[in-house]
């Protein structure tokens, strides 16, 4: 992986700290345009990993880069599955099963099944869950995507059901059928590794909340520095700014202390703040 990442979150309305940024931000980026601005920015300043979410108007950002490959010729997507968002507009618009029935393919066994009337429970898991995996990379399609995130929203979902033979099932949809890693976004990276390490999933790739103040780390730091001194998995840092709560400089220092972790992910606006972290990161990483 990369050193440095460009998250998506500023794109779609996202701030932990401020609901009016993130309003403005909204707003600001309404125009698939002004997302793919940010990225040729992001690209010219040495930033060519883009992770992202399956969010529906990066269908539109897909469309762009697999049109201009000769321009990004290594550019990577790392997608990050499922948009929570998506799913329950659908299951409030459609129901639970009318929402998994949306986004399957037209034909396919468990589509007929599903609209028979069977129950989920009774359900081939493995293979429902692969349909879905398949319709949330088809924007991806053509284009480099060599780790494939399971969000977080589902990882601890299914962390706290105790549902951990779901994370081999993604793990194996995400190497077979994509030639990719499988990477897991948490809450809660010291509950995670050891449950994957069970699974036989060892030296998982996992992102996770990093930063000075314990921002959303749970349970506390004191158990993540632990888990970076052990060196059990292959960690990316995200909130390293703590949503804006930690000066760059500040936060960066913190993070980049510890050689363990091996990625740092970031969402910025301009190319100004995206140059400047940039920059900052690399400093700080050969010292």
């Amino acid at each position: 992986m990369d050193r440095v990442l460009f998250g998506d979150n500023q794109f779609f309305g996202v701030n932990h700290m401020s609901e009016e940024k993130a309003r403005a931000q909204s707003m600001r980026f309404q125009d698939g345009k002004a997302i793919i601005e940010v990225l040729d920015d992001a690209y010219a300043e040495g930033v060519k990993t883009f992770m992202c979410t399956t969010h529906e108007r990066m269908t539109e950002i897909c469309d762009y880069f697999r049109a201009n490959k000769d321009k990004f010729p290594d550019y990577v997507f790392y997608p990050c599955m499922p948009y929570a968002h998506k799913y329950a507009n659908a299951a409030a618009e459609l129901g639970m099963l009318g929402a998994v029935r949306s986004f399957l393919p037209e034909e396919n066994k468990l589509g007929a099944l599903l609209k028979g009337g069977i129950s989920l429970a009774r359900q081939d898991v493995e293979g429902l869950a692969r349909l879905l995996i398949d319709a949330e990379m088809k924007m991806f399609a053509g284009l480099n995507t060599p780790v494939i995130f399971l969000q977080n929203v589902a990882t601890d979902f299914l962390l706290g059901l105790g549902f951990d033979e779901a994370f081999k099932m993604f793990a194996d949809c995400v190497r077979e059928r994509y030639q990719a890693e499988p990477g897991f976004i948490t809450m809660n990276a010291p509950l995670l590794v050891p449950r994957l390490e069970k699974l036989g999933i060892s030296n998982p790739i996992v992102c996770a909340n990093i930063n000075k103040v314990g921002f959303r780390m749970c349970p506390s730091i004191q158990a993540y520095e632990e888990l970076i001194a052990q060196g059990r998995c292959r960690l990316v840092a995200m909130s390293v700014l703590a949503s804006g709560a930690l000066a760059p400089r500040q936060a960066l220092e913190y993070v980049c202390q510890f050689q363990n972790i091996e990625s740092i992910v970031f969402g910025a606006s301009s190319r100004r703040n995206i140059a400047q972290t940039k920059q900052l990161i690399d400093e700080l990483t050969r010292s």
